[in-house]
């Protein structure tokens, strides 16, 4: 029998601000190259307009015991039609790393977009030097598809990624 998970996933709101923001200020250091998460009340303002649906759908992961913020993927860029594909990008906050939450959320993530959302396709661009995040796409079911040179700008520099996705069973 499976256990139950350790997390749950759910949308931010306004009123995730003050630890949101506290959790990114003191993930800076993890975070370094490759994102800068919302780390000031007014960029988490931003982040949420900017996330919007129909397009943009992020989510929390929040631990179940503590109610803590484990981490975010935000599934970006959805085109429906015929191709109902989008992005996704994640992160964890520091002090959840390396337990296999992260993981937990981002198969309740991919579990979310395929069977409630109608998915088909989803795509996840990893820089080739961050090997924990290569390492958890590929826990999680995905596949490299391919390289893309200079593909996406990151902290001001354009960024070599991976190319990794996950079709619909």
């Amino acid at each position: 029998m499976a256990s139950k998970p350790k997390i749950y996933i759910r949308p931010p709101d306004f009123p995730d601000a003050v630890a949101f923001v506290a959790a990114a200020q003191r993930s800076k250091k993890l975070h370094v190259p490759y994102i800068i998460a919302p780390d000031t009340p007014e960029k988490f303002a931003a982040y949420l307009e900017r996330m919007a649906a129909p397009a943009n759908y992020p989510f929390l992961i929040c631990r179940r015991d503590t109610e803590e913020l484990v981490g975010v993927v935000n599934l970006t860029h959805v085109i429906r039609g015929m191709f109902y594909s989008g992005y996704l990008g994640y992160y964890a906050f520091a002090g959840h790393e390396r337990q296999g939450l992260m993981k937990q959320g981002l198969q309740a993530v991919v579990k979310h977009a395929f069977k409630e959302m109608r998915m088909h396709r989803l795509e996840a661009n990893i820089q080739p030097a961050n090997t924990p995040s290569i390492a958890l796409a590929a826990a999680c079911g995905f596949h490299k598809e391919g390289f893309s040179p200079r593909y996406l700008k990151v902290r001001g520099k354009w960024r070599d990624h991976e190319r990794w996705a996950i079709v619909r069973p």
